[in-house]
């Protein structure tokens, strides 16, 4: 089926016991779980390419004087870090499980058993989700604590910023595997909006550095209210309709991306 309101007839599972809805999410994220830690390459992508990222972001703007756009070389590195963490660990992820899922039938089994859509979906998500919040606060102490970064100004806006970015990455993931046909080609199917948001969504250079029209049209791209919040929780500074602007960009990207996976995400491989 290509769309999550159509529902195939319910028959035999190991998840139709009737069991409480958060007893099945545990089930499904514990086996997503087994799979995550058996595919080496994206764990350790997942955990290695945000720790990189930092050096080379210090690397690069170590010359760089970012006191006008009121942040510093070591929190661009690791907001940017926490940016890559979503990104990879999250979406890239996520859309390669997605389709792997589905290729092997194993959605196509799921969605005959007791657990719902959203469920699924969730289930599958949730291992990457908590891996990339976990390394989130893993960068932001150790940003602290070797990097000699100031605590968050804002820690609630930092959390909050992490947590959206989470929603917002499974669902564009979520609606991403629908044009992905193999798990081989998720890759190249997440490349252009990875690339897309680190250009131009603050990942690395704050968006006040560059020219105004620029930075104004940058702002409507998915990640970049994700970021506007990220690097708030660092700095503080930015102000109320900033903030709102900035979840109001990320929600309407979630809205756009919920719509579109209830209209094309598939649960049968494409053949």
């Amino acid at each position: 089926m290509s769309s999550l309101a159509r529902t195939p007839s319910r028959g035999p599972s190991r998840f139709a016991s009737h069991l409480p809805s958060r007893t099945r999410l545990v089930a499904l994220g514990r086996a997503e779980l087994t799979l995550l830690v058996r595919n080496r390459t994206a764990l350790f992508g997942a955990l290695l390419v945000p720790l990189l990222v930092v050096e080379a972001v210090r690397s690069s703007l170590r010359s760089t004087d970012l006191g006008k756009a009121g942040t510093s070389v070591a929190e661009v590195a690791v907001s940017g870090a926490m940016g890559m963490a979503l990104l990879i660990g999250v979406y890239s992820n996520l859309v390669a499980a997605f389709v792997a899922r589905r290729e092997t039938l194993v959605l196509k089994r799921l969605r005959t058993g007791e657990p719902t859509a959203p469920e699924i979906l969730t289930g599958i998500a949730l291992p990457a989700a908590t891996l990339a919040l976990l390394q989130c606060v893993v960068l932001a102490i150790g940003g602290i604590a070797v990097l000699d970064l100031p605590a968050p100004a804002r820690p609630e806006l930092l959390l909050g910023g992490a947590v959206l970015g989470t929603v917002l990455l499974t669902t564009l993931a979520a609606a991403t595997s629908a044009v992905t046909r193999t798990p081989e080609s998720a890759q190249l199917t997440a490349l252009p909006l990875v690339l897309i948001s680190s250009i131009g969504s603050g990942l690395f250079v704050p968006l006040s550095v560059l020219p105004e029209r620029l930075a104004s049209v940058c702002e409507l791209l998915p990640l970049t209210g994700v970021m506007t919040l990220v690097r708030s929780g660092w700095t503080g500074g930015a102000d109320a309709g900033d903030l709102l602007g900035a979840t109001a960009t990320a929600v309407a990207w979630i809205l756009l991306s919920v719509f579109a996976v209830q209209r094309w995400f598939r649960w049968d491989p494409r053949r």
